[in-house]
C-alpha cells in the first residue's frame, strides 16, 4: 500500500485528508507540526508528502528545505496563500506541485495520482546510485567511486538537481532558476564554470580524468548520465556556450 505523509496542523482538515486518502487506498501517516513531520518523514519513508506551509515549530518552508537536502521525495504544498508569488516560491524551493486552499477532493486525489505516476522511486540521503554516487548532505559532499569529494553549497545543489533529474537534460536557465534563484538568466556563465569545477572534483575523487557522470548536450544544457559514468561521445558545448565546460 502506498504511504502518504500528511503534515497539517488544522485538526479538521487533517482528519478530512486522512479519511479521503484512506478511502482512496493509501496508507496515511500524520504530523501536526514541522518537527514531527520531519521525524515521520525519515521513520516512515513515504511515497509522497502533503505539506502545509503554516506549521508550528518548523514552518513548511523549513520542512521543505530540509526534505530537499536529504531526499527527492515528491512534495505537494497545501496552503491558504494562493498568490502567484507564493506558488512560485514553493516551486522554486523544490515543491513538485502546489494546491491553494480550499480545494476539491477530486482535484487533490488527481494531483496525488499524477505525482506518484510521474516520479521515480524516492532517493534518500545515504542511498547509493547504481553507478556508485552517494550524496552526503550533512557534509555537503559526494562520495564518487568510493572517494569523497567536498563541494561548495552551489556545487552540491547543482549536483543534487542533476541527480534528481538523472537521464534528463536540464537547461542552463533551469539550473540558474533552481540552483542560483536567477530565473532571468543574467549569470549564465556561472553555470558553465560551476559545472567545470564540479566535474573536476568528481574526477579528482575517482583518480580518473575520464570518470564522471556529467555531460553537456549541444544546444540544450546538462545532464547526469545513467550509464555508469563512462565517458560517452562528445556532444559539444551546452546551451549558449562557445566551448564545453567539461574540457579544462
Amino acid at each position: 500500500m502506498t504511504r502518504v505523509l500528511v503534515v497539517e496542523d488544522d485538526p479538521d482538515l487533517a482528519l478530512a485528508l486522512r479519511t479521503l486518502l484512506s478511502r482512496a487506498g493509501y496508507e496515511v501517516v500524520h504530523a501536526d507540526n514541522g518537527r514531527d513531520g520531519l521525524r515521520l518523514l525519515f521513520a516512515e519513508r513515504p511515497a509522497l508528502m502533503l505539506l502545509d506551509i503554516g506549521l508550528p515549530h518548523l514552518n513548511g518552508w523549513e520542512v521543505l528545505e530540509r526534505t530537499r537536502d536529504l531526499s527527492d521525495l515528491p512534495v505537494l504544498l497545501l496552503t491558504a496563500r494562493g498568490a502567484e508569488t507564493d506558488r512560485v516560491r514553493g516551486l522554486r524551493a523544490g515543491a513538485d506541485d502546489y494546491l491553494p486552499k480550499p480545494f476539491g477532493n477530486d482535484e487533490l486525489l488527481a494531483r496525488v495520482e499524477a505525482l506518484l505516476r510521474r516520479t521515480a522511486p524516492t532517493r534518500w540521503a545515504g542511498d547509493s546510485f547504481d553507478d556508485g554516487l552517494r550524496l552526503v548532505p550533512e557534509r555537503r559532499s559526494a562520495v564518487w567511486q568510493g572517494q569523497e569529494a567536498r563541494l561548495s553549497d552551489i556545487e552540491y545543489r547543482l549536483l543534487q538537481v542533476l541527480v534528481r533529474n538523472r537521464g534528463r537534460v536540464i537547461t542552463t536557465d533551469q539550473l540558474l532558476d533552481r540552483v542560483w534563484d536567477d530565473p532571468e538568466g543574467t549569470g549564465r556563465e556561472r553555470v558553465k564554470f560551476a559545472v567545470l569545477r564540479l566535474r573536476r572534483k568528481l574526477r579528482q575523487a575517482a583518480g580518473d580524468e575520464a570518470a564522471d557522470p556529467l555531460e553537456a548536450v549541444r544546444g540544450l544544457g546538462y545532464r547526469y548520465r545513467t550509464d555508469g559514468g563512462e565517458e560517452g561521445p562528445d556532444e559539444g558545448p551546452g546551451e549558449g556556450e562557445d566551448e564545453s565546460p567539461f574540457r579544462p
